[in-house]
């Protein structure tokens, strides 16, 4: 009697078992694991240096490289969404006070164009709408989101003690677990190889291309109004960092807004001047900085990108602005995998 194959299918409900319930095991870091995957791909470069400076010692290194990590991204993201909360309540509190300057501004300019629209329109008479409980109702949920964000201190505390040592040791032993991968898969060892190469070309594609255009638009539109006088600049910032990712208008949806908003209430100078920062400064960036990122990696559409980036946020949370990206760049390496397969088929 062949014994074979009832132990091979024996040995598979039982591998199939084993792998759902490590999934529920590792399911509440698994967000940090992808994000120290991530991290660790884009440091690469960064981490092989080190390693010749440090004569090989790939521990020393990946600490050194974990190091760069806190400083450089870690500690200025804490004070950032720190200080985005704090002015969103700000803004949240001068919508809802009576008498204040920001919101009676706010409010006699779009009054003003809702007459503009009535004198040119006149079906449009009856048209009315209550902007300022707009307004609040925006500003609750933003306030409500960012508070379960930032709620939970030991939950983000673990996530971030997860993070670091999977990071290190992906730095450290990553060749070990591609080489580990690559064995267990069935396609051939060069299809694998295919396969890490465009997900790397992926990562550093949309982290050091699209994200990183989209944080430097965000950063100088920050920088722009608090120059000159917009209130709550690191919040419409960050908002420009979304919208940066809109291909055709991007930043321009906060800008233009800020440029009207500083007419009524600041004069000309100011309005005048944050009109020519954006043009100089954060045109600049979609000219000169963009094709020199993005041409580095896999070409990703922008429009593909800002989905990604949204959707990325309602299912993954906070950090779904940069796993949305991933993923899609990886469907789309996967597919470049399958019609490899399919033309030498």
């Amino acid at each position: 009697m062949d014994t074979q194959k009832p132990q091979f299918y024996f040995l598979l409900a039982i591998l199939t078992g084993t792998s759902i319930f490590a999934f529920f095991i590792f399911r509440p870091f698994l967000y940090a694991l992808i994000l120290a995957t991530v991290f660790a791909t884009v440091f690469q470069p960064v981490y092989q240096k080190i390693v010749g400076l440090v004569r090989g010692r790939q521990g020393l290194a990946a600490l050194f490289t974990i190091l760069i990590v806190v400083v450089c991204i870690f500690t200025p993201l804490i004070f950032l969404g720190i200080q985005i909360f704090q002015e969103a309540q700000q803004l949240f509190f001068s919508f809802t006070d009576t008498g204040s300057v920001g919101k009676d501004a706010v409010l006699s300019i779009f009054n003003g164009l809702v007459d503009t629209i009535k004198n040119y329109f006149p079906s449009t008479q009856g048209f009315s709408i209550n902007i300022d409980q707009h307004i609040k109702q925006g500003l609750s949920w933003l306030l409500q989101h960012f508070g379960v964000i930032f709620g939970s201190l030991a939950k983000v505390a673990l996530g971030s003690f997860i993070f670091l040592i999977s990071l290190y040791y992906l730095l450290k032993d990553g060749h070990r677990l591609k080489e580990f991968l690559v064995s267990l898969s069935p396609l051939a060892d060069t299809d694998d190889e295919t396969v890490f190469k465009k997900l790397e070309l992926a990562v550093n594609s949309v982290v050091k291309g699209n994200l990183t255009i989209a944080f430097t638009q965000g950063a100088l539109t920050a920088i722009g109004f608090a120059i000159f006088g917009v209130p709550n600049a690191v919040l419409w910032g960050t908002v420009a960092t979304i919208t940066a990712l809109i291909p055709g208008i991007g930043t321009a949806l906060v800008l233009t807004p800020a440029i009207i908003f500083l007419f009524f209430t600041s004069g000309l100078f100011h309005g005048f001047g944050l009109l020519a920062w954006g043009i100089v400064a954060v045109g600049f960036i979609d000219n000169f900085l963009g094709p020199k990122l993005i041409g580095r990696g896999t070409q990703v559409h922008p429009l593909i990108v800002l989905l990604s980036v949204l959707g990325g946020l309602s299912f993954f949370g906070p950090v779904g602005f940069l796993l949305g990206p991933l993923t899609i760049s990886l469907l789309f390496a996967l597919f470049d995998i399958y019609f490899s397969l399919r033309t030498r088929g």
